[in-house]
C-alpha cells in the first residue's frame, strides 16, 4: 500500500496535471500575478533548449553508426520529406473543408475601418518568413559552432548526417574513439535530460499560468466557433493520424498517447513542442524505432511536419474572409493552400510566424484585408494546444510510418513497450 501511494504522489503524469491545473487557476484569479509568472516557464524550456542540439547530433551519428548503410540514411531522409509533404498538404484541405463547413467566421459582419493596420507589425515584430530558397539555404551552416551555438537545429542535424555519414564510411573499427565519446555523451545529456525534467511541474505551473493570466479566459467567449473549429478538427485528424499508424505501421496511437502520456501534457502545458524534443526521441526509440529513423525524422518535423499550425493556418484564412462577409471562390482556396504549402515550411523560429503566413495569403488572393489578420490576435494563443498536439502526435506518428518501411522497426519491443507502458526511466 505504501509503495503504491509512494507512486502515485512520484507520477511525473500526476504532478503535470496538478501542475497545468493550478496554472490555469492562478491565471485566471490572479491574472497580474499569473503574467508575472512567465519567466518560470521560459526557464525550463530554455532549459530543454540547451541540451537540444548536442542531444540530436548525438543521436543521428550513432544512429547512422549503426545502421551501417549509407543509401538508407538517404532513403530515410527522402520518405521523410515526402511523407511531410503529403500529409501537411493533405491537412490544410482537411482544415478549408471543415471551415467551409463549420462556417465559423459568418455573421460578424467586421468593418474593415475599425481595425488597427499596426497591431500585425507589432506581433510579428517587423519580421518576415523566408523565401524558399533561403529556407534551403539557411539549412547549411556557414560554421558548426554557430549551428550550436544558436540551436538552429536543421543545421545541427545537415552536419549530423555528414558526420554520421562520413563515420560509417570509415567504419567502427577505424575510429573506436570517436563513436564510443559519442555514445558516452548521449548518455550523459539523457542523464542532464533526467534531472531537467524534475522540474517540468514548475515549468507548466509558470506556462500556464502566464498564458491564462495574459489573454483570459473570456477570449473562449468571443472566438467559441473559431476555436471549436479548430478543436474539432484537431480531434477528427488524430482519427486519421490514429489509422495511418494503424493500418501502415500497425502502431495504435492510443497505446503510445498512454505511454507518452507525461511528454503530450508538459508539450500542452508549455505550448512547445520543443519542451518534450529530448524525452519524445527517448520514448520513440523505446518503443521500437531505429535510432537513425528517430533521430532524422523527428528533427525534420519540426519544421517540415507542422500539421497543427497548418490546420489552424486554412481554418482562419477562410475565418478571415467570412468575417468580413466574403464567400471565397474555389479558385481564391486552392490558390491560398498553394500559398501557405510555401508559407509554412518556414514558420518555425520565426516570432509571428502564423500572422506572416496569413499575411501574405491575405495580400495574394486578395478576399480580405490584411489588416483583417489583427482579429486573430486575441485567439492565437489559445490554439497552441491544439497546433502542439497535433504536431507532436503527427511527428510521432511519421517516425513509426518511416522506420517501418525501412524495416526499423522492431515489433517485440514495441509490444514489450507499450503493452506495458512503462516509462523510459530518467
Amino acid at each position: 500500500m505504501a509503495e503504491n501511494k509512494k507512486r502515485w504522489w512520484t507520477s511525473v503524469f500526476v504532478q503535470l496535471l496538478v501542475a497545468v491545473v493550478a496554472g490555469v487557476l492562478v491565471g485566471h484569479f490572479w491574472p497580474v500575478l499569473g503574467a508575472q509568472l512567465k519567466p518560470v516557464g521560459d526557464g525550463f524550456i530554455r532549459l530543454i533548449k540547451m541540451i537540444i542540439a548536442p542531444l540530436i547530433f548525438c543521436v543521428v551519428v550513432t544512429g547512422i553508426a549503426a545502421v551501417g548503410d549509407i543509401k538508407a540514411v538517404g532513403r530515410i531522409g527522402l520518405k521523410a520529406i515526402v511523407y511531410f509533404e503529403v500529409v501537411t498538404t493533405f491537412a490544410l484541405l482537411f482544415g478549408l473543408v471543415v471551415a467551409n463547413v463549420f462556417r465559423p467566421g459568418a455573421g460578424l459582419d467586421i468593418n474593415p475601418a475599425t481595425l488597427d493596420p499596426h497591431a500585425v507589425t507589432a506581433q510579428t515584430k517587423g519580421g518576415q518568413l523566408p523565401s524558399a530558397g533561403d529556407f534551403l539555404l539557411h539549412t547549411i551552416p556557414d560554421s558548426v559552432v554557430n549551428a550550436f551555438a544558436q540551436n538552429q537545429l536543421l543545421q545541427v542535424l545537415v552536419f549530423a548526417v555528414f558526420f554520421g555519414v562520413a563515420l560509417a564510411a570509415i567504419g567502427r573499427e577505424r575510429a573506436p574513439l570517436v563513436l564510443d565519446f559519442v555514445d558516452q555523451v548521449q548518455q550523459i545529456i539523457f542523464k542532464v535530460m533526467g534531472w531537467i525534467m524534475r522540474v517540468a511541474p514548475l515549468g507548466a505551473f509558470g506556462a500556464m499560468a502566464f498564458i491564462i493570466g495574459q489573454y483570459g479566459l473570456s477570449t473562449l467567449g468571443t472566438y467559441a466557433k473559431l476555436i471549436a473549429a479548430c478543436y474539432g478538427a484537431a480531434v477528427l485528424f488524430t482519427l486519421v493520424l490514429a489509422a495511418i499508424s494503424r493500418f501502415y505501421a500497425g502502431v495504435s496511437v492510443w497505446k503510445f498517447l498512454r505511454y507518452a502520456r507525461e511528454e503530450f501534457l508538459l508539450a500542452l502545458g508549455t505550448a512547445s513542442t520543443e519542451s518534450v524534443m529530448p524525452r519524445i526521441m527517448a520514448k520513440l526509440t523505446d518503443a521500437g524505432c531505429s535510432r537513425a529513423a528517430t533521430g532524422l525524422v523527428v528533427p525534420t518535423g519540426y519544421s517540415f511536419n507542422l500539421d497543427g499550425a497548418t490546420i489552424y493556418l486554412s481554418i482562419s484564412t477562410v475565418f478571415l474572409a467570412q468575417a468580413f462577409g466574403v464567400e471565397m471562390t474555389l479558385g481564391q482556396q486552392l490558390l491560398a493552400v498553394l500559398i501557405l504549402m510555401l508559407t509554412s515550411k518556414g514558420m518555425a523560429g520565426v516570432p509571428g510566424s502564423s500572422f506572416l503566413a496569413l499575411s501574405a495569403t491575405a495580400a495574394a488572393i486578395g478576399a480580405f484585408p490584411v489588416a483583417g489578420v489583427a482579429l486573430l490576435l486575441g485567439a492565437d494563443r489559445l490554439m497552441d494546444s491544439m497546433r502542439v498536439f497535433v504536431n507532436l502526435l503527427g511527428n510521432c506518428v511519421a517516425t513509426f510510418v518511416v522506420a517501418k518501411s525501412e524495416g526499423q522497426l522492431d515489433r517485440d519491443k514495441l509490444r514489450e513497450t507499450l503493452e506495458g507502458a512503462t516509462p523510459v526511466a530518467a
